[in-house]
């Protein structure tokens, strides 16, 4: 019987291809998964059962798992490499070209080595020395306790309050409605992606550490401390097996982000006009005469001039007296729903509908719902009531294939056969937390508390099917609040019902950089604050200055004192929104390619500067300042009362103010004007950034592409891409997109010689493009391909307008 006195001694009980199986005398196994040169995978199992045997996280590349769960044997879709395996007295010792692993044969110690920049094995992570594993001693949890050193910094864990080193701090994994909730403090919130990266700048390497679980969790980031013990970090799930991931980051922290989104699954195609402005507001829908209001909001943009593609619906459609149902219409707050739905679209607006997976005792359908086992249940096959708002319900069960298609009978015909086109999946947190609800599980019933999340992911996968279902060429598009690793495959998600303070912005910035690290980059906060007072306006602007760089790009409300946040809420400002507004519009092709990359290359689209510049120990200090893309460098104002701001700028590259042009050497700190309406952003030297520099109108939408060009100082080299599709269809599956590609260089005459170059199976889509160049820099420009039409100043730039002669 193991103890601690006696733990388990392994041995290699089987040796094939990528499998290693070691087996104790206890009856314990450690089976390790050499899945890709810097993926290698452990479980272990303490009487050598498998209590989880899928899941529904692991995507290797994929657009999705089967609906009932992905074998966890499965090992399709990863390179299976060759490695060196040695067994000695002391235990296995398994290498890759980037990952050795040994594991010792008493206790079954896992020691993790990485290769340094000289080519030398050097230890990146090794399991605590004291009791790394639960083997049983203490109760049925999985447990994992690995040793840490003190300089070392840690990433991820998604959406986390606070700071984005989670140094030092504790956070759970249990989702819940955390409305109102402290940006800097309050845990738990609304996510579940068990994810970290623990990075060395002193190495300059790292590693990314995934649990596969679905359970309730525990990271501990070192503020525990046991003297019996030494420096430890730790891992503890409620249920299930301890089920991780070991993937190596050499040189970037970004490589462990881009190979986890990979391992979870290709983020979903966001149709283009899911980045533009989406409306939003709990009291629209809440009044009497909804209908009335939400048309004004349309006439408001209109009188403003606020260009706007999308409104977020809420959940005030479906009430009935004062509580809500989802999938039934109001009649009365909507008298013509469908000649409702056609007005926004003749605006060019489309609808994203609030829904939720409960159904309240009293809803018209659940009875039905009950008899016919959609919802979750107890063990005496009643439904398992929880609560929900204010009041008592149940919620479907998406493990019960009746229940899933259920759901997207219901979304189809509630909402896309009135023209509906997306859905807002919220309140998806399921808060199940009786040990007496069981979960169909298809077939195979489980406690429902024991993978609460697996519903939330379910929910977002049944909604886009039936979205999918209804009209197949279109990209779906959806939102959804809650969600686990692997959601960026179905939905743009958002950081749930934040607090209006200048705290919130600043941490929520964080937050999005987390989220961004840890495989989920569609991501926005609600500009100015959910809950909370009225913003003043100071705080709206500078809100809304940051708010058009995050991919999720709305403002939303249902404050405290009877305001609605809008663009127009305070007439001094609205100019200045609404000019904010179309700034946002100018950055959407550099926004849609960004996530063009993050569906093709798993890039993140947000960043903190220290992933792009590892080797700059300033950029590990605190700050709010973040990278879009590898390009854009932004530096929000998130304190009251500034006009001017302080940004460090990273060594290793040069930067230029894309207001004034002017170019600044990296490894300083620069302070930079930051007016109400101008956001501080620096452009890196040798990028190139793609704008839409028309002039547009609500109502009057234009697309011209101009490129903003900053050249190296030295030799005039920058690069550039930009892609284009139809922006709506899943024509790029099949090859129907391309990529503009702008370059630069000195040539020998010493002219700057400029290619712009179209590459992609639709015609080009464009005789005519904008290059933009510091107005700094002048003397003849040599344009290959193509020829100069205009050459003139535009403020801080050169424009030039290039003409294609064929």
């Amino acid at each position: 019987m193991t103890s601690l006195l006696h733990p388990p001694v392994f041995r290699v009980a089987s040796h094939h291809a990528n499998r290693v199986l070691l087996a104790s005398d206890t009856g314990a196994t450690v089976e390790i998964f050499v899945l890709e040169d810097d993926i290698v995978r452990v479980r272990v199992l303490p009487d050598a059962t498998a209590r989880t045997p899928r899941t529904w996280t692991i995507a290797p590349g994929l657009d999705d798992v089967p609906l009932d769960g992905r074998d966890r044997l499965d090992l399709s879709g990863f390179a299976l490499p060759h490695y060196d395996f040695v067994e000695d007295d002391d235990g296995v010792r398994i290498e890759t070209a980037q990952v050795r692993l040994t594991v010792r044969r008493r206790g079954g110690h896992c020691t993790w080595s990485m290769r340094d920049a000289n080519g030398a094995w050097r230890v990146a992570l090794a399991d605590r020395a004291t009791q790394a594993y639960n083997f049983g001693w203490w109760d049925d949890r999985a447990y994992h306790y690995v040793a840490r050193e003190r300089g070392d910094k840690v990433f991820g864990l998604g959406e986390r309050a606070g700071e984005l080193d989670r140094t030092g701090a504790r956070f759970e994994m249990r989702n819940i409605d955390a409305m109102g909730y402290s940006a800097k403090s309050t845990d738990p919130l609304y996510k579940h992606i068990p994810f970290y990266i623990t990075w060395s700048p002193d190495a300059c390497q790292g590693f990314g550490l995934f649990y596969d679980t679905l359970s309730d969790c525990v990271f501990d980031m070192g503020r525990e401390l046991d003297n019996y013990h030494g420096l430890y970090r730790y891992f503890v799930a409620e249920h299930g097996d301890l089920d991780y991931y070991f993937i190596a980051s050499p040189a970037t922290p970004l490589a462990a982000a881009r190979r986890f989104t990979w391992l979870t699954g290709r983020p979903a195609r966001t149709p283009k006009w899911g980045l533009g402005y989406s409306g939003s507001t709990m009291s629209y829908t809440d009044a009497p005469d909804a209908q009335q209001q939400m048309n004004q909001f349309v006439e408001q943009c209109d009188a403003h001039d606020i260009l706007c593609d999308s409104f977020h619906l809420s959940s005030g459609y479906t009430s009935i007296g004062a509580k809500r149902y989802v999938f039934n219409w109001n009649r009365d707050k909507f008298p013509d729903a469908k000649g409702f739905v056609q007005h926004y679209r003749d605006h060019g607006i489309r609808l994203c509908a609030n829904i939720k997976p409960c159904l309240l005792r009293d809803h018209p359908a659940f009875d039905d719902a009950a008899q016919r086992g959609l919802l979750i249940r107890s063990a005496s096959g009643e439904p398992a009531w929880v609560q929900f708002w204010d009041e008592v319900g149940a919620y479907i069960d998406f493990t019960q294939p009746d229940a899933y298609r259920w759901w997207q009978e219901q979304v189809t015909s509630a909402l896309l056969e009135y023209g509906i086109e997306s859905t807002w999946n919220d309140n998806n947190e399921y808060e199940i937390w009786s040990p007496d609800a069981i979960a169909h599980g298809f077939g195979q019933p489980f406690p429902a508390r024991e993978a609460k999340v697996l519903q939330t992911m379910l929910m977002m996968r049944a909604s886009r099917d039936a979205q999918r279902a209804h009209a197949p060429a279109r990209r779906p598009f959806l939102v959804s609040r809650s969600g686990g690793a692997g959601m960026q495959r179905y939905v743009q998600t958002w950081s749930g019902d934040n607090t209006t303070s200048w705290e919130t912005l600043r941490y929520n910035l964080k937050m999005g950089l987390g989220l961004a690290l840890s495989g989920v980059s569609n991501i926005g906060h609600d500009i100015g604050g959910f809950s909370g007072p009225a913003p003043s306006p100071e705080l709206l602007l500078r809100w809304v200055q940051f708010g058009i760089f995050m991919p999720r790009f709305s403002i939303h409300s249902w404050n405290d004192d009877g305001t609605v946040n809008e663009p127009w809420m305070y007439p001094e400002i609205t100019a200045q929104v609404a000019s904010l507004i179309k700034q946002r519009y100018r950055l959407l092709p550099y926004l849609y390619h960004l996530l063009w990359l993050s569906t093709t290359r798993y890039e993140p689209v947000l960043r903190p500067t220290l992933a792009d510049f590892p080797g700059d120990a300033r950029c590990y200090d605190a700050c709010d300042d973040m990278m879009l893309g590898d390009a854009l460098l932004v530096a929000p104002v998130v304190d009251p009362g500034r006009t001017e701001r302080t940004v460090y700028l990273p060594s290793g590259a040069r930067w230029t103010c894309c207001s004034s042009a002017q170019s600044f050497d990296g490894g300083a700190s620069v302070t930079l004007p930051a007016p109400l309406d101008t956001p501080v952003m620096l452009l890196r030297e040798g990028r190139v950034l793609p704008l839409n520099v028309a002039d547009q109108h609500f109502g009057a939408r234009a697309d011209t592409r101009g490129f903003v060009v900053a050249p190296r100082i030295e030799d005039g080299v920058a690069y550039g891409e930009c892609v284009e599709d139809d922006g709506e269809t899943e024509a790029w599956r099949d090859g129907e997109y391309g990529l503009w590609r702008i370059e630069t260089g000195r040539e020998a005459s010493g002219e700057l010689g400029v290619s712009v170059r179209w590459d992609g199976r639709p015609a080009r889509p464009a005789e005519r493009v904008d290059i933009l160049l510091p107005a700094s820099l002048q003397g003849p420009v040599a344009v290959r391909g193509a020829r100069v039409e205009q050459d003139a100043g535009d403020g801080a730039w050169r424009r030039l307008v290039v003409a294609f002669d064929h």
